[in-house]
């Protein structure tokens, strides 16, 4: 008797090993499978929140765009004017003659009409607005009565007198700015004279206001 007692007690003495090693592999299993399934959750938590914050960017953007063109609805159905991805773009021969930054009078009826929807707009959402030049890839004539060297110079001194018309019209220089690209940037191919009348603008541009210093 005392023999099978023995045997009994080696057996279960052998058993008990096995199954505390299965018993921390099944908890080692389970720990992973719980650490892969919150990251899981992690990740799509972060997935959706970009989402969401990238619908909410579109409807803002789309907003924007409305808003804009609703404010300019009269300039936009003469059709001298146009509204993309939220710039007010007038084409350079609206406004200007040829190589010339001087504003033709049919230009600066233009501007003066574009300055009171404008500044409900930029009060509205207390912004700024950037003007700026820019010019196809045909290179200046040198000599004679030409006044600029090149084709920046001649976008940044139309983008200058489009700024100075809005503000003497009524827009005040602390919402206005002006900046020059010359030829770059193109939105046609200058390879044809249609191409390179639509590079020849001004654009327009409401844009955030710098953040103001706080007071020491």
């Amino acid at each position: 008797m005392t023999s099978y007692d023995d045997t009994l007690d080696d057996a279960t003495e052998q058993t008990a090993p096995v199954w505390a090693v299965f018993g921390d592999l099944m908890a080692g299993l389970l720990g992973t499978f719980v650490l892969i399934l919150v990251g899981v959750l992690v990740v799509q938590i972060d997935l959706v929140a970009s989402l969401k914050q990238e619908v909410e960017k579109r409807q803002m953007e789309e907003q924007r765009r409305m808003a804009l063109e609703k404010a300019l609805a009269i300039p936009l159905a003469s059709g001298r004017v146009t509204v993309s991805n939220g710039r007010i773009g007038i084409s350079g021969s609206v406004l200007f003659g040829a190589g010339s930054a001087e504003l033709r009078p049919e230009g600066r009826q233009l501007l003066t009409s574009l300055v009171q929807p404008l500044l409900v707009y930029l009060r509205e959402r207390d912004e700024m607005l950037m003007v700026s030049g820019f010019t196809d890839n045909t290179l200046l004539r040198s000599g004679g009565n030409q006044r600029f060297a090149d084709n920046l110079e001649l976008s940044a001194q139309r983008a200058l007198t489009v700024t100075r018309a809005l503000a003497e019209e009524g827009m005040p220089s602390s919402q206005v700015f002006a900046a020059a690209f010359g030829a770059e940037q193109p939105v046609a191919d200058n390879a044809d004279e249609k191409g390179r009348a639509l590079n020849r603008r001004v654009e327009m541009a409401p844009v955030p206001k710098a953040p103001q210093p706080k007071p020491p």
